[in-house]
């Protein structure tokens, strides 16, 4: 049968288990169903542990079994059923409060997962499957305090690799996300960056990023996309560790693979917009820009960037153009309200300017820079009341300047 199933012929592989279950003794069915339990053919497996079942009513580990093949259908009765009929004095009770403990966090009992994994621990506290699966448990659950606590006696016990998880890996992890970042470096260090998986080298780069060690971290997620350029959660961080590095243009050459992987990757053009700014490439950030506000219109964060880099820019027409929409709507940051007037003041549009002013002004009454602009503006048009009022809060906030209490002062005589 098994060999029918490699070959893709499922015809006879069918009459193969047919026959099977007629004619081959219990030691052959039992481990025809441990490797249709593999292949993940659990409705022939289930077939072949029921039979067993019937012929060796006492076996309990073939509860255990039956039950996890019901969870995974989903038949989660079936499964009780089939955990309850074993009773605390059989050799498989650990391994049925186990499967419990995971039929219960799967429908959402988290508590009584948990009791079930306690109970379990201390009816056999020398068992390593036992406190791996409370670790595992707690570290799902995202308890990583709890669970660093059992992946340690794990490690101290001699314990290396359960069910093929580096409870090394697994602990570094976990020290990572109770932000304790040097401990969790230590543990990642003793594996060798040629033996990391994807998802480690991710975690180790990370966390040598927030230790500042961007060498490290470098190493780690140039390895990472060397290995798997498909693992798009790594080009965001990677470019903070190139452009915290002084990397620039590297970090830009970063984004833009990431964009390749990711094309709306919002953080990627935040991120790149930056950076382009940094390495003074106007046209780059704009681009980034733009095309953030067309993946989200919404992005007022996106919207004020590429306003303010007009401003920069003095290019007055296009900030105005870019920001009339969203003032139209209304409900936007004050900031769009301040650029839009700064805009329109240079364009002598005079009304609008004023009109925006104020809009602005609930937000930037005790901004010294808003106020001495706005004194600036009001003075040009001739507001000399709007003028001395603005003059008046500034000097408030910067008594030391001495141009500003000087004009004051000739204000008020």
């Amino acid at each position: 049968m098994l060999t029918a199933l490699q070959l893709g012929q499922l015809k006879q592989a069918d009459a193969a288990f047919k026959q099977s279950l007629q004619q081959d003794d219990a030691q052959t069915l039992y481990s025809l169903g441990e490797n249709l339990y593999a292949l993940g053919f659990l409705h022939q497996a289930r077939k072949v542990y029921q039979q067993l079942l019937q012929q060796y009513p006492d076996e309990d580990e073939i509860r255990t079994t039956l039950a996890d093949i019901a969870i995974s259908d989903g038949h989660i009765d079936e499964a009780l059923d089939y955990l309850l009929a074993i009773k605390p004095d059989s050799p498989a009770y650990a391994q049925s409060l186990l499967v419990s403990a995971d039929l219960y966090q799967q429908q959402g009992l988290y508590e009584v997962s948990e009791q079930k994994l306690l109970t379990a621990r201390r009816l056999f506290p020398d068992e390593p499957i036992i406190s791996f699966a409370l670790a595992e448990f707690y570290f799902d659950s995202g308890e990583f305090q709890k669970a660093s606590v059992h992946y340690e006696a794990l490690l101290a016990a001699g314990e290396t690799k359960i069910a093929q998880v580096n409870l090394t890996q697994r602990l570094g992890v976990a020290y990572a996300n109770s932000g304790k970042f040097e401990q969790a470096q230590d543990c990642l260090a003793q594996i060798p960056i040629a033996e990391m998986d994807s998802n480690t080298l991710f975690q180790a780069g990370f966390i040598a990023l927030q230790l500042k060690d961007y060498s490290r971290a470098i190493e780690h997620f140039e390895k990472l996309v060397e290995q798997d350029p498909q693992y798009s959660s790594v080009y965001p961080p990677y470019a903070d560790a190139l452009e915290a590095d002084h990397q620039l243009e590297a970090a830009l050459r970063t984004v833009q693979a990431g964009l390749k992987i990711d094309q709306y990757n919002e953080v990627l053009f935040g991120k790149g917009a930056t950076i382009a700014l940094k390495l003074d490439d106007a046209q780059t950030a704009e681009k980034y820009l733009k095309q953030l506000l067309e993946i989200d219109p919404e992005n007022m964060q996106a919207l004020v960037r590429l306003s303010n880099l007009y401003l920069k820019l003095e290019w007055h027409e296009k900030n105005e153009a870019l920001l009339k929409p969203a003032l139209a709507q209304g409900d936007v940051d004050p900031q769009a309200y301040w650029n839009f007037a700064r805009s329109a003041a240079v364009l002598g549009q005079s009304q609008s300017a004023r009109e925006n002013y104020l809009l602005a002004y609930p937000t930037f009454k005790a901004e010294p820079r808003f106020l001495k602009e706005l004194v600036t503006f009001f003075r040009d048009q001739g507001m000399r009341a709007e003028a001395k009022a603005a003059l008046q809060r500034y000097v408030k906030l910067v008594p030391t300047d001495a141009d500003m209490v000087y004009l004051l002062d000739d204000y008020q005589d």
